[in-house]
């Protein structure tokens, strides 16, 4: 029992450090990410001010066109925008947003729970299947099973996201009439939970398909593995039913590496969010995220950036955690 305790004790003080070592890593990370938004967006050919007037700017004269810019701030150079914002991040103020003409604090109250809704759904639907069918064919390698398996996840694997929406949105929505095409609630109507599950259902599963591949054929090839492992041929051996083979031996050798990569494919996850949104007009923070790009609305751009690389850093971190929680041979300090 001490034994056990000691070795918790130092591996907590491992974690700990990964993690500190993972946060000043990501400080400066950060920091350069808005900085390159700012410089990269200066780049662009869109017009802030088109866009900001919504197509009308050429009613406009030189004089009044200078004077929307100087009010707006466009006039300025990129970095002297870029450290305007910081000062203003520091001290709590998010900016406001050009084109949605409110507060960044208001459009993120507004859209973020809708987004973290979607991905919550399609990434809980995309792990469950994955390990579900990944143990399928990875018990039966080289089967029918396994091959078909295989073959659906490689033809998905090279399909673009946005196409997979079109297909399920032409399939379901407009052919079978099954679930809504778009939204989340009828037109006109109030939100309600039963109708917010309804128009739910077709974007989180299209996410989780465009999720699915690489999982399952991860979660597959570590079955594989586990299954070649000396500890699994001595149990067969031993008589263990095939049954704790597989939950005893199996699935805890398999699920480290798939936990890994299920961190690793956090920015796929989000840049498969901002299609779906987009298609199935969702209102979160991909649709913002866009017209925000377009109309180089800087304030909300780059906090959205922001919130994108850190969620993308802390889940990559939360992955390594489980990992290493899973799996006591790997060296968290490594």
């Amino acid at each position: 029992m001490n034994a056990l305790m000691l070795s918790w004790q130092r591996r907590r003080a491992d974690i700990v450090r990964l993690v500190c070592r993972r946060l000043l890593f990501a400080l400066p990370l950060l920091l350069l990410i808005t900085l390159a938004v700012f410089a990269l967006a200066a780049l662009s050919p869109f017009d802030p001010l088109e866009a900001y007037m919504g197509g009308r700017v050429a009613e406009l004269s030189q004089a009044q066109r200078a004077q929307l810019s100087a009010s707006l701030q466009l006039d300025v150079g990129w970095f002297r925008a870029w450290c305007s914002w910081i000062w203003g991040l520091l001290r709590g103020d998010l900016g406001t947003s050009r084109y949605y003409h409110q507060p960044v604090a208001a459009v993120l109250g507004e859209r973020l729970p809708w987004t973290m809704l979607l991905s919550a759904v399609g990434l809980l639907l995309a792990t469950v299947v994955s390990l579900l069918v990944g143990l399928l064919a990875g018990l039966k390698p080289y089967g029918w099973r396994d091959k078909t398996i295989s073959a659906i996840a490689a033809t998905l694997q090279a399909t673009p996201p946005f196409a997979v929406a079109l297909a399920a949105i032409a399939i379901f929505a407009l052919w079978l009439n099954w679930l809504p095409s778009g939204g989340v609630s009828a037109p006109g109507a109030d939100i309600e939970p039963h109708s917010l599950a309804i128009h739910l259902l077709l974007p989180a599963l299209v996410l989780a398909v465009t999720q699915l591949p690489w999982l399952l054929l991860s979660m597959r090839e570590a079955v594989v593995d586990a299954m070649a492992s000396d500890a699994l041929q001595g149990a067969k051996a031993r008589g263990i039913p095939h049954r704790t083979q597989v939950w005893r031996h199996i699935v805890p050798v398999a699920l480290p590496p798939f936990v890994a990569l299920s961190g690793a494919r956090l920015p796929e996850l989000v840049a498969g969010s901002v299609v779906v949104e987009s298609l199935f007009a969702w209102p979160g923070v991909g649709q913002a995220l866009v017209q925000s790009a377009l109309s180089l609305d800087f304030a909300l751009l780059t906090l959205l950036t922001l919130i994108v690389t850190l969620v993308v850093v802390l889940g990559n971190l939360l992955a390594d955690i489980a990992f290493v929680l899973l799996d006591p041979r790997v060296d968290a300090d490594g």
